[in-house]
């Protein structure tokens, strides 16, 4: 029988360790229709702006953070789920540990 489903049963054991002044990521699945990245961010750790050719959801796991999506800056926090339209300019700056669930559409 051919499994069905990817399981996990906790997203953060799968960063290895955020080394001071990092910030680290790993791709956890892929597959024709949606790329998920994790990443983890040290505090202070910045991602400047960009796009995204593809729509995109953020979902933040652990830690808080400044977002800013388009002109608008925002806060976030463990619970907090952003879905991006292609082309939107964002960043994302740690205000402390931060965890980051990237999932590319």
């Amino acid at each position: 029988m051919t499994v069905q489903y990817s399981y996990y049963d906790d997203l953060i054991d799968l960063l290895p360790e955020i080394p001071p002044d990092s910030i680290v990521s790993r791709t956890y699945y892929e597959d024709d229709q949606l790329k998920a990245i994790l990443f983890g961010f040290a505090p202070g750790q910045e991602l400047s702006e960009h796009t995204a050719a593809k729509p995109a959801i953020l979902h933040f796991l652990e830690g808080e953070a400044r977002l800013t999506l388009g002109d608008d800056e925002k806060p976030a926090g463990p619970g907090t789920w952003v879905h991006m339209a292609p082309h939107l300019p964002h960043s994302i700056v740690a205000e402390s540990r931060l965890v980051m669930l990237l999932i590319l559409l």
